[in-house]
């Protein structure tokens, strides 16, 4: 506990003095007509009843004035503005999540599990920002980096449906439109760096990651490498982290990694028992321990306590006062 004015406790202290000083002065002060002469007065005075009543008074007037002194001083304690201090680590909300999927038919079963935990995981972001883009032959952005996650949620929902009725299906599915422009498929290299050029807001301190799922089998030529793309998003602060469910160790494979760990992010296999759940949680704690706050120290005001006693201390005078003067 601390006080923001504590010279406030100086000027209560004063007041109480004062108050103090002024009631001896009071009671010692000779008063005109004061009394009156009454034959035996000392007869009475020792009566056992009368100096039960005397005491009584004595104990309440004393009481008055030390509720009235405690009042005082409470009083000059919260003008004083009492202040309670604490040292938190803020949380961390300045993250940007780019979904970048390949959406060639190889990819189908990852992509609908991936949108199946991001639509899960958006119950717990608080101000981190999502984005979507979709590639193929070439790349399209289904949504931008946003914190709207109702349309977050209609969006991831909607190309869920879409991929889950073309699988089904067999036919043309509606997220295919616009990512079968050019020759080719699964150009890793241009979607990478269509998921890249994304990210807005450069002169803020924001964590940037790309979570990016391919099977890194494409065919055709590609305007940008992988390696091009990787080191874009590396001099941007960029991390990648890639989702590979048919990952060994073929050149492409070995491509991957490569690209996703010059970033400073990570390339993981979809094999036996791991799950897109799994990865998508250390992605999350990796991202959380980059973008960690240092402790602050808190304050804020914290009169409650000292309020509740002042309340107290002028309700046991009232009702010493009462009891007084009764």
């Amino acid at each position: 506990m601390a006080l923001d004015n504590p010279w406030w406790i100086l000027v209560a202290a004063g007041v109480a003095l004062v108050a103090i000083a002024a009631g001896l002065f009071w009671r010692r002060a000779p008063r005109a007509g004061a009394g009156a002469p009454v034959a035996r007065a000392e007869r009475i005075r020792g009566m056992e009843s009368v100096r039960r009543a005397a005491r009584i008074r004595a104990a309440g007037l004393a009481a008055v004035c030390v509720l009235g002194v405690a009042g005082i001083l409470v009083g000059g304690a919260i003008a004083a503005k009492p202040m309670s201090v604490q040292r938190v680590t803020p949380e961390n909300h300045n993250r940007d999540v780019m979904l970048c999927l390949d959406v060639s038919g190889s990819m189908s079963d990852v992509d609908i599990e991936i949108l199946d935990v991001f639509d899960e995981l958006l119950d717990d972001f608080q101000g981190e920002r999502i984005g979507l883009t979709i590639f193929n032959a070439s790349p399209v952005q289904v949504f931008p980096l946003t914190d709207d996650y109702g349309f977050v949620r209609t969006h991831l929902q909607s190309l869920r449906d879409s991929i889950d009725w073309g699988t089904s299906t067999g036919e043309v599915p509606e997220h295919w439109v616009g990512t079968l422009d050019g020759p080719g498929s699964s150009l890793i290299g241009d979607g990478l760096a269509a998921c890249a050029l994304r990210f807005d807001r450069v002169g803020e301190d924001r964590s940037r990651s790309i979570i990016l799922a391919t099977d890194n089998e494409l065919e055709g030529a590609a305007i940008m490498t992988l390696a091009q793309s990787a080191d874009y998003a590396a001099r941007n602060n960029i991390r990648v982290f890639a989702l590979n469910p048919i990952q060994d160790a073929s050149p492409l494979s070995d491509d991957l990694v490569q690209a996703a760990e010059s970033t400073g992010g990570k390339a993981y296999a979809l094999r036996g028992e791991t799950t897109v759940g799994d990865i998508v949680a250390e992605v999350e704690k990796q991202d959380a321990a980059v973008t960690q706050q240092n402790e602050r120290v808190v304050w804020t005001d914290a009169p409650a306590p000292w309020i509740a006693g002042l309340c107290a201390a002028v309700g046991a005078l009232l009702i010493v006062l009462w009891r007084v003067r009764a």
